[in-house]
């Protein structure tokens, strides 16, 4: 993806990833005594759980942490919560060198999850603010559990078959983010969830093709083959960074699924209740890419495309206050 958001990104180093066992950022092994001094823990270390998944958002998910900041402030910590532990299973695959490695991490997490529904959450500081944001909102763990199996089933490192393909991905990883959001609104609303569905898969569709670029420097595509296949373009010609038409017409047919997502989503905007409004503020920044990538001709190579809107906070702020999406 371009800044600020991550499906397949390297962010760190693999060393600055595992401090205890290979697991990521552990502080301490999990004891039932130190279980009771995080319930005691001071205000200082409370502040420091929270400034971490402040700066783990604002650096590696730039368009959800200005999203999260426009939330009410009951959902707000919850919400940079949930999307810290988006970015930290985001960043699995692309930051280790095996898929053993991987998995081990990603069970972790389904360990974690488990743990933390117990009241027995590891002293890590996106488990803590997690665990957190599970009490206050009774967030669902089927959402959570299913975006950690997801991830699981993509350490595989092959390209979508095709574009049901791609769109299962992102129901499963952002749409299931969208649901948790609503829960931290206090939204259960059957037209918010089919939204949500459409907005999600709009976006997962959209991170794929702004993280183009980068994975091709690497000699990795994802784009869906069935696509690719229809215009005759190979890998190669990604791997390239190819301008030639067949290539953009591969991005096009993509680019036009999402904005079609975008669209279903928006025909249910009358029947959605306001207090679900806040939780699709990403639809500015994925319309933002999609008339961006029109403008170049669908080249997805632009250099112009791997820049971040400097204007996108002033656009949120003015969405959310029309109240719409």
């Amino acid at each position: 993806m371009a800044p600020g958001i991550s499906i397949k990104y390297s962010f760190l180093t693999r060393n600055s990833l595992f401090h205890s066992r290979g697991f990521p950022y552990i502080e301490c092994i999990q004891k039932p005594t130190e279980i009771k001094c995080l319930r005691a823990s001071t205000n200082s270390t409370l502040q420091h759980h929270e400034k971490y998944c402040i700066d783990l958002v604002r650096s590696r998910d730039y368009e959800g942490f200005v999203c999260s900041l426009l939330l009410p402030e009951a959902a707000r910590r919850s919400s940079l919560a949930l999307r810290a532990f988006n970015v930290e299973l985001a960043q699995v695959k692309d930051t280790v060198s095996q898929k053993t490695i991987g998995l081990m991490r990603l069970q972790f997490w389904k360990t974690a999850l488990e743990d933390l529904y117990r009241d027995d959450p590891p002293v890590q500081p996106v488990t803590v603010e997690l665990w957190k944001a599970v009490r206050k909102h009774t967030l669902s763990r089927r959402w959570l559990l299913r975006i950690v199996a997801e991830r699981e089933k993509d350490m595989e490192d092959q390209a979508y078959r095709n574009l049901q393909d791609l769109e299962t991905y992102a129901e499963n990883t952002h749409s299931s983010l969208l649901y948790l959001l609503l829960e931290t609104l206090g939204v259960k609303d059957i037209n918010a969830d089919h939204a949500a569905s459409h907005i999600g898969k709009a976006q997962g569709i959209v991170t794929c093709l702004r993280a183009t670029p980068y994975h091709s420097q690497r000699h990795m595509v994802y784009l869906p083959m069935d696509i690719c296949m229809k215009h005759g373009a190979s890998q190669e010609d990604f791997i390239r960074g190819s301008r030639e038409q067949n290539v953009r017409d591969v991005v096009y047919d993509i680019a036009s699924q999402a904005h079609i997502h975008l669209q279903h989503a928006r025909s249910f905007s009358k029947k959605v209740p306001n207090a679900a409004l806040p939780a699709f503020l990403h639809t500015v920044a994925i319309e933002d890419y999609l008339e961006r990538v029109r403008k170049v001709d669908f080249n997805v190579f632009h250099h112009g495309l791997q820049r971040r809107n400097p204007l996108l906070p002033i656009q949120l702020y003015i969405q959310s206050w029309k109240k719409s999406y």
